[in-house]
């Protein structure tokens, strides 16, 4: 049998040990972009942009400047500024002004924060009134296929989502969570993404899309 790098280190090292290599490589990386540009890499995104095109989604939604935080060199648009580790923190943003962008779209990225509502305070907050939170989000039964940590594909997980509901321990509810966190806002917006899904399988990543989509407007 082959096994791809990853695949190797998840099946030979201990879990702490793999956490540890993992976190001093993503900080590796994170010095290496402050010096050369992050290259152009299709995720998550890319998979969502023929569907947000036939949606006017990009019309409706990211008409100004914004922000696409942990964009990981899949930028949501030319007229975003993508964030990611070389940049700082993204539960804080350090450095940005309030009210500064017209949208914040995130796509994969609120699982792996240490705190998931600090984290969308912030993202709220450098958002101008009349503007949009954008999440994009693994769904749970979709993405991991399974109820509980650790994710089946990526260790630096921290939660699982789901739309609408909350299932402790591991599962936040989008909803819920933007619910107990924000104020002066519209849901405008919240849906199960799986364009081109395909399941393959416990044991391999799904095909298509298999994440939460959520727009909040900004009262």
């Amino acid at each position: 049998m082959i096994f791809s790098m990853e695949e190797f280190l998840r099946k030979f090292l201990p879990r702490p040990v793999l956490l540890l290599l993992k976190t001093v490589m993503f900080h590796c990386r994170g010095i290496l972009y402050r010096y050369v540009a992050r290259p152009n890499r299709p995720g998550e995104t890319g998979k969502a942009r023929e569907r947000r095109i036939r949606e006017n989604f990009f019309e409706r939604f990211c008409a100004g400047k914004g922000l696409d935080v942990g964009y990981g060199g899949d930028l949501l648009s030319d007229n975003c500024q993508g964030w990611d580790i070389e940049h700082g923190d993204a539960q804080t943003l350090k450095g940005l002004k309030d009210s500064e962008f017209y949208f914040v779209y995130s796509s994969h990225t609120l699982e792996h924060v240490d705190d998931a509502g600090v984290t969308l305070k912030n993202w709220w907050r450098v958002i101008r009134p009349g503007g949009y939170l954008i999440l994009y989000l693994p769904h749970r039964d979709l993405y991991e296929k399974k109820k509980t940590l650790p994710s089946r594909w990526n260790d630096t997980h921290r939660r699982f989502f789901l739309l609408d509901r909350d299932e402790p321990p591991d599962t936040v509810g989008v909803i819920p969570l933007i619910e107990r966190t924000l104020s002066g806002y519209q849901i405008l917006q919240a849906k199960v993404c799986d364009e081109g899904y395909e399941d393959m399988g416990p044991e391999k990543q799904s095909r298509g899309e298999y994440s939460i989509e959520v727009i909040v407007r900004k009262d």
